[in-house]
């Protein structure tokens, strides 16, 4: 009889094959979720004047898909411990794409804030468990730079968007950018078939036989033997209450500096989503201008992700967060002053790396920080604590684009959470990590 460590096989495993394949279905679900949530601020000036909205009622409007979200890290983060991540991942993607695409049919407000709610559970449910699952799976010595990797597809959804936006817009109306959502649910089949189960999740149910092949393509230098006995590290105590667990062993304040963090990254996130559109066309640029500063906003963030994921391998993590955070302060307050338009443009780049890309991050850090057992409770709360912040943005900065005041001040307002996000990681005491309890060990 042997004893095998699953974990520390995926830990030490060479990328091969079955990693890329875990990465490509990973990245594709973000790709999709960023599009989706990219369509609705690319659309928004289109959508105000076709309903008759003022910037205040838009901001909830835009809101209605983020608060979705908020329970979509709570709920589906959770239940994917019970009921496996591959479920609940094809689950988010059909009900995140086929709703984006129902609310571009809706032709009043209030049904299309209903329809962007339920897209939103699915996009916030899909994030938590596709980092889950890549942090369970990547190697050791490349996992942060894996995990970035994977988020990238968010901003690569924010680009497709922008790319396809003006097109759809002017061709079929805002609609267009809607009904375009429903096409992922073609590969859903493909998407359950290839995608692998938690190791941790198979364990749990005693399907042995499907924990030993997916380990023979992570680690092909595994022979599986009918009698191998399995430890999998979400098999500790904990498993009976990962909630507790977050908080257990010194981790409760780096719990809420992690949440900390996550408000004031994703209200920078959702408040340049909703809002760098209208912004920049009420600061004179046409159309076809304002979206090109969402495809740079996107392209600096996928830069930036990667990038970053890349230093954070090599250096300490914070070291990486805490000057990419006061990037982000400074790029963002200087947008709103009159500078030459290339400028702007490198300015929005940088924020768009420090704002989402920092987010990527950060979720990746928050990924390996907590032991395996609660891992995905410990993302989905985190993201659905931060989501407090992606529904304000909006609401808040439409209420303060409704008082016309100067340029400047919007985006000062967007800046000023960044120093806040800075001091709030760099307080997370890595020390409590479970990679130093790994190590340790």
């Amino acid at each position: 009889m042997r004893q095998i460590d699953a974990n520390r096989l995926a830990d030490d495993a060479s990328f091969n094959r079955f990693h890329a394949t875990v990465l490509v279905w990973c990245a594709l679900a973000i790709v999709f979720d960023g599009y989706d949530l990219a369509v609705a601020g690319i659309a928004l000036p289109a959508i105000m004047k076709e309903m008759g909205v003022d910037a205040t009622q838009a901001g909830f409007m835009v809101s209605s898909a983020l608060f979705g979200m908020m329970f979509g890290n709570i709920v589906f983060g959770a239940l994917a411990d019970r009921i496996g991540r591959r479920a609940v991942i094809v689950l988010c993607i059909a009900l995140f794409s086929l709703c984006t695409a129902a609310a571009g049919m809706m032709h009043e407000p209030v049904a299309f804030s209903v329809m962007r709610f339920l897209a939103g559970l699915g996009m916030g449910g899909v994030m938590p468990n596709v980092i889950a699952q890549m942090s369970e799976y990547a190697p050791r010595r490349m996992r942060s730079t894996l995990i970035t990797v994977m988020f990238s597809g968010y901003s690569v959804g924010g680009i497709v968007a922008a790319l396809v936006g003006r097109g759809l817009i002017e061709s079929y109306g805002w609609q267009g950018v809607f009904l375009a959502a429903a096409a992922p649910a073609v590969l859903l089949p493909w998407i359950w078939r290839q995608m692998p189960e938690s190791m941790a999740f198979l364990h749990k149910r005693g399907r042995t036989g499907e924990l030993q092949a997916i380990l023979a393509r992570l680690a092909p230098q595994y022979a599986p033997q009918a009698d191998d006995v399995f430890v999998v590290a979400s098999q500790d105590k904990p498993q009976e209450a990962p909630l507790r667990t977050l908080f257990a062993e010194g981790r409760g304040f780096s719990t809420v500096m992690f949440w900390v963090t996550c408000f004031m990254s994703l209200f920078m996130v959702y408040a340049l989503n909703a809002w760098l559109v209208k912004l920049m066309a009420s600061a004179g640029y046409s159309l076809g201008s304002a979206l090109a500063f969402v495809l740079v906003l996107n392209l600096g963030a996928t830069a930036g992700a990667i990038g970053g994921g890349w230093l954070a391998d090599r250096l300490h993590i914070k070291g990486v967060l805490v000057p990419m955070f006061l990037l982000a302060a400074v790029s963002i307050a200087l947008l709103g002053h009159g500078m030459p338009t290339w400028v702007l443009f490198v300015l929005v780049g940088v924020a768009g790396a420090c704002t989402i890309g920092t987010q990527t991050l950060s979720c990746a850090y928050c990924g390996q920080f907590y032991p395996l057992a609660c891992r995905g409770t410990g993302l989905g709360l985190m993201l659905g604590v931060g989501r407090a912040g992606a529904i304000l943005a909006p609401i808040l900065i439409g209420a303060i684009i409704g008082l016309s005041l100067p340029l400047a001040h919007n985006f000062l307002v967007i800046a000023v959470p960044a120093v806040i996000a800075a001091a709030s990681i760099a307080l997370v005491n890595h020390g409590r990590s479970d990679l130093v309890r790994q190590r340790t060990a």
